[in-house]
């Protein structure tokens, strides 16, 4: 296997992963890359719409969209996307996704160099195949995805995830904040009941509510509900009821107006899933809920209260409990409403208590 440590690529693609949470871990790698090769030209490679979340990055020169195909469309995205790399003329490639397929994409597509790990039989289709760390599963996902920088002498970094806004988005959501009523300088709670993986990682709803209640009682905090459009109906459920200052808005903000509106919330609270990501890149503090995942692999990777019970089956990464639920049965209200609390009380200037 032919040595990368002296390579000085010009034109270097990264094939960035398919999960909200897994693409903002794996932003670090962009800005290792443009410190190491300040000069080259780097494309990001990703699927929309994830791939909206990475416009604007001025670590990369572009941003290469594509959809995943149809049935019946397969045969033309094959063609564009083999045609798009084929002209992009890219002496390297970085492979963050493990299919077959994306290797595949890579080698027909002619980039020159392509590093990526081991799996799905697609060594012979790498220049440089690298075996999954032996600690994989002790260490973050960030730092795995780092290691494959290693071969061209880029040594694991202690650069964090983080995502880009312009100021206009940020003044956008302040603006719809004010909207729904949050006066200036007040509190924000945001909340995350929902995760794509399976219910698996997903507190109980009905524990979700009663925290909000509580909050309710205990803070004048306006507390703002997020999710996609598949968790839109559970979300509609917890808000059922609830006073103004709570305001669901599942399934109707863009990945960039969430991102927005979460860099305003003082907390969010949150399953393990990929809006706890992105507060995690954008500075906002967060209480994530694990049962059935790692918070060593994927927990925040800066900041954050992480409340994770542990039981004897979890980590199981199921994506529905076959037994009891145990893991996420013993993250009890009152626990989940101190965190919470515990973070608006760093913002004592934005938080009334109530009598």
């Amino acid at each position: 296997m032919e040595s990368l440590r002296g390579l000085e690529p010009r034109n270097i693609i990264v094939r960035m992963p398919n999960w909200i949470g897994d693409l903002v871990m794996a932003t670090p790698i962009l800005s290792d890359l443009r410190k190491g090769y300040p000069q080259a030209r780097i494309t990001a490679m990703c699927r929309a719409p994830l791939c909206e979340l990475l416009r604007g990055d001025p670590e990369i020169d572009e941003l290469f969209c594509f959809s995943k195909a149809s049935r019946f469309g397969r045969r033309m995205t094959r063609r564009n996307i083999i045609e798009k790399l084929r002209n992009g003329g890219y002496d390297l490639g970085i492979l963050l996704t493990h299919s077959f397929s994306s290797a595949w994409w890579f080698w027909i597509g002619r980039v020159q160099n392509r590093i990526g790990y081991e799996s799905n039989v697609r060594n012979w289709l790498l220049t440089q195949s690298l075996p999954f760390p032996k600690d994989i599963q002790n260490q973050h996902l960030v730092t795995t995805y780092k290691m494959l920088l290693e071969p061209l002498g880029i040594s694991v970094s202690n650069t964090a995830p983080r995502l880009y806004l312009t100021a206009k988005e940020v003044q956008d959501a302040r603006t719809l904040l004010k909207e729904y009523g949050v006066p200036e300088g007040a509190a924000v709670v945001g909340i995350n009941p929902g995760a794509t993986y399976g219910s698996a990682k997903c507190w109980l709803p009905e524990r979700f509510r009663t925290v909000t209640e509580k909050l309710l009682k205990s803070t004048d905090a306006h507390l703002f509900y997020f999710g996609d459009v598949a968790t839109a109906s559970l979300v509609k459920e917890i808000c059922r009821d609830l006073p103004s200052r709570v305001v669901n808005l599942a399934g109707i903000t863009s990945l960039r107006e969430l991102a927005a509106l979460v860099s305003l919330c003082d907390v969010l609270l949150t399953n393990d899933s990929g809006p706890m990501h992105i507060a995690d890149a954008v500075g906002t503090p967060v209480v994530a809920l694990f049962g059935s995942t790692s918070e060593v692999i994927t927990g925040p990777y800066r900041m954050g209260t992480v409340i994770h019970k542990h039981v004897d089956c979890s980590p199981c990464y199921q994506r529905v409990c076959p037994i009891d639920f145990r893991c996420m049965k013993q993250i009890e209200t009152n626990e989940v409403y101190e965190a919470v609390y515990k973070k608006l009380q760093t913002k004592r200037s934005k938080l009334s208590i109530i009598a």
